[in-house]
């Protein structure tokens, strides 16, 4: 399945898209909800096994019961309130190489906050006092039940799905600050996810999925997953270590080399500059960058 968030009379909404067609999923969702708590594409949703129940929904009656979603669509973050998003850092050997970094021997982790997610298409504002935002095109892993000192060897279960995203960073706030990565990653508009959260039934490899990112119509990554440094079931595994893992949470799995800060001499992004970036099989996000205002 291929699922989705849109904007609708000042809501969002969650979809599926079946057949090139988009549908809304509200009807669904209005019979679930009652008897469940689940409204929404989130960790309540995830905890009663809602990809499966959906699958099961669409198995019998196909789109009979569905409504088509007429008109351009505004997509929403594919995820409704994570509990958390968790990064990896220079999980990419040619990004470390190009950052001046070493390859880590274990998975470099901090937290995006969760008031950064943005849709996949949605402005990217540009923090008051930014000279170096910056893109990173990324993978992101769904988790859809709890996990918690999970081994590599069932780590794949608790995948949910996949998804586009953009783990844009401000470098001056995230290495010359001092403290943790944290406050170049968290500002407002620097999570795009989206468009789709592309169930694991339909990725049949995650290690092999060409992804890219352009700036202003200029390729700067160009790269596979299969460059992981540490790939999906290590990292479900390694991360279930020291924390659990809920329904619903976000792991954005790193990123390629090609980023701003890797350019000789380094390019940032300023306001007008728009990024067009996407993952074969997941989709394609686009957003314009604007300057902060109060």
């Amino acid at each position: 399945m291929k699922l989705f968030r849109y904007v609708a009379n000042d809501d969002i909404i969650p979809g599926v898209l079946i057949d090139g067609v988009h549908y809304s999923l509200e009807g669904f969702f209005d019979e679930l909800g009652p008897d469940t708590g689940a409204f929404d594409l989130d960790e309540t949703f995830f905890d009663i096994n809602g990809l499966e129940v959906l699958q099961n929904y669409l198995d019998e009656f196909g789109t009979t019961e569905l409504v088509a979603i007429e008109g351009e669509i505004e997509y929403g973050p594919c995820v409704a309130r994570p509990s958390k998003i968790i990064c990896v850092g220079l999980n990419y050997a040619d990004h470390a190489r190009e950052t001046g970094a070493e390859i880590p021997k274990e998975p470099i982790l901090f937290f995006k906050a969760t008031s950064a997610l943005a849709g996949p298409n949605d402005d990217v504002v540009i923090p008051k006092n930014s000279q170096k935002t910056d893109w990173e095109v990324e993978m992101a892993v769904i988790i859809s039940q709890e996990a918690s000192y999970v081994s590599e060897e069932e780590a794949m279960e608790y995948v949910g799905g996949y998804a586009v995203m953009n783990d844009l960073s401000e470098r001056e706030f995230q290495l010359e600050r001092g403290g943790q990565w944290d406050k170049g990653k968290g500002c407002d508009t620097f999570g795009p996810l989206g468009p789709y959260l592309v169930t694991a039934d339909e990725v049949p490899d995650p290690h092999n999925l060409p992804l890219w990112l352009k700036v202003n119509g200029q390729t700067f990554q160009n790269s596979n997953t299969n460059q992981l440094v540490f790939n999906v079931p290590q990292l479900v595994s390694y991360i279930s270590q020291f924390m659990t893992l809920l329904p619903g949470d976000v792991i954005s799995t790193g990123t390629p080399p090609g980023v701003g800060l890797g350019m000789k001499p380094p390019v940032y992004l300023k306001p007008g500059d728009v990024m067009e970036l996407g993952i074969d099989g997941l989709g394609v996000q686009r957003q314009v960058a604007v300057a902060w205002e109060a």
